[in-house]
């Protein structure tokens, strides 16, 4: 799970105005360091096949938004 001050960070990082939440460069950003953090977990436990679904629909959820994006 992201930490709330790691997310908070990305937020800062990438929002395209004040308050900037929900915009598909921030949502993209959130769903990075999520997919980051799982891989590394799933990298310990191979066999953790519940969260390796979760990263996978991640994924997808984060090439739908890049594909709106462009």
């Amino acid at each position: 799970m992201i930490q709330k001050e790691k997310k908070t960070q990305v937020i800062l990082e990438n929002a395209t105005h004040e308050g900037d939440t929900g915009s598909p460069e921030v949502q993209i950003a959130i769903l990075t360091a999520r997919i980051n953090e799982l891989t590394d977990h799933l990298r310990v436990h191979k066999h953790d096949n519940h969260s390796r679904r979760g990263l996978l629909m991640m994924v997808g959820k984060r090439r739908s938004l890049l594909d709106y994006l462009a």
